[in-house]
């Protein structure tokens, strides 16, 4: 398993080994044993999956706050995506700084979102499925949500003239301006 830090303390990409012949290829997409030799132990209680009908589908910019934040190890199963975290820790250099990354089935990659992160990815391909371990159980709670396309985060999302699709939770997100982050720098959250 390969791991690479990116320019965001914590955010990593995992790219799994694949072993292939003329049946096609077998991976392990996540080892307890490797993560931890890592440095990056977590304990995963929840899978996720959804699947984006339609290439230009945004999800996101999602968080869960304290007292269920949760890390989130994410890949994608079928298609392409660009997968995009955003660090919302108050205090901490690189807060409202953002890393993005092509996420698809050919190339196996996977980002690691912590807590104090937001979250969220646009497809590039339609029926686009992409597949996330949680270290806490979703609580309705605690789920917010920022605007894909807010002023000062200025993410590329690379949709071109293409009009994004979204849900009614997104499109209405608060803008980032308006976020009051339940997250801080070196919290244990």
């Amino acid at each position: 398993m390969r791991i690479e830090k990116t320019r965001l303390d914590g955010v990593v990409i995992v790219t799994p080994r694949r072993f292939g012949d003329s049946r096609g290829f077998f991976s392990e997409s996540w080892s307890r044993r490797a993560m931890e030799e890592a440095g990056l132990g977590f304990d995963w209680v929840q899978d996720n999956h959804s699947l984006s009908s339609q290439a230009g589908t945004v999800r996101g910019l999602h968080f869960q706050a304290p007292p269920h934040a949760q890390d989130k190890l994410v890949r994608c199963g079928k298609g392409r995506l660009f997968d995009v975290a955003v660090d919302v820790r108050r205090g901490s250099p690189t807060y409202g700084q953002w890393v993005g990354v092509e996420l698809s089935f050919e190339n196996g990659k996977q980002l690691l979102v912590p807590k104090g992160f937001l979250h969220g990815f646009a497809t590039r391909e339609p029926d686009t499925e992409i597949i996330y371990k949680c270290s806490d159980y979703y609580a309705p709670e605690c789920d917010g949500a920022v605007r894909f396309d807010s002023p000062g985060l200025d993410i590329d999302w690379g949709l071109g003239d293409t009009a994004p699709v979204l849900s009614d939770k997104d499109r209405d997100a608060p803008l980032f301006a308006e976020f009051d982050s339940p997250f801080t720098y070196g919290d244990a959250q």
